[in-house]
C-alpha cells in the first residue's frame, strides 16, 4: 500500500449538488487553492448529518482561511438535492456535496467499502498544489469533529508558510512553534 501523505489527488470528475445547482467539479477545479475532501457513508443517515452541521458552521471560517470543502458520498447529486431539500440540518450546508455513485474518488482514496457500496468517515485536507496533507479515516460509527479539523488546517497552512518550523501536539495559531535542529535532540 503506497502512503497517502504527499500523495498526488487522483483526477476525477464529479457532480456535485451545492446553493440550488448542480455543477461539475473536477480535480482541478481544486487546485490553486486548499480543500479538504469530507467523505461520509450516505444521506439520510444519523451520524453524518450531525458532521456536516458541524462542517457547516465552519465552513464561513475555513473560507476565509482559504479552503473549500467538498463533501462526499455514493449517493447521487439528486439524493443530495433531495436531502438538502428534506433536512432542516443539511439546508445549512453551502459547500459542495459531491457526488461518487461509482465509487471511484472513495476507491481512489481507501475509503470505499466494496461490499457495502458506501465510503468509511475519511477527511484529506489536500494543500493548493494538490498534495495530501493529511489523512484520517474513521469507522462508520465515530463521528468527527470540526474543531479539531480546523486546527489542523491552521497548522498546516503554518508549516506550508513557514518550513522551517513544526508545530507540537496541541497547537493552535498564535502558539510557539519548533525549530527542529541538532540543539533540540533530547531536550524536548
Amino acid at each position: 500500500m503506497q502512503p497517502i501523505i504527499n500523495s498526488q489527488l487522483p483526477e476525477f470528475k464529479a457532480q456535485a449538488y451545492q446553493n440550488g445547482s448542480f455543477r461539475t467539479v473536477t480535480d482541478k477545479d481544486v487546485l490553486g487553492k486548499w480543500a479538504i475532501f469530507f467523505f461520509y457513508p450516505a444521506d439520510f443517515t444519523f451520524v453524518c448529518p450531525t458532521e456536516l452541521e458541524d462542517m457547516a458552521d465552519k465552513y464561513a471560517k475555513l473560507q476565509e482561511m482559504g479552503v473549500e470543502v467538498y463533501s462526499v458520498s455514493t449517493d447521487t447529486h439528486f439524493v443530495h438535492k433531495a436531502w438538502h431539500d428534506a433536512s432542516e440540518t443539511i439546508r445549512k450546508i453551502k459547500y459542495p456535496m459531491l457526488a461518487d455513485p461509482t465509487g471511484a474518488l472513495s476507491r481512489a482514496l481507501g475509503v470505499y467499502i466494496e461490499e457495502d457500496g458506501l465510503a468509511y468517515r475519511g477527511t484529506f485536507l489536500v494543500n493548493p498544489e494538490g498534495k495530501v496533507k493529511i489523512a484520517e479515516i474513521h469507522d462508520n460509527g465515530i463521528g468527527r469533529n470540526a474543531d479539531e479539523l480546523l486546527r489542523k488546517v491552521e497548522a498546516a497552512q503554518f508549516v506550508a508558510a513557514h518550513p522551517d518550523e513544526v508545530c507540537p501536539a496541541k497547537w493552535h495559531k498564535g502558539d510557539k512553534t519548533l525549530k527542529p535542529s541538532i540543539d533540540l535532540v533530547g531536550k524536548i
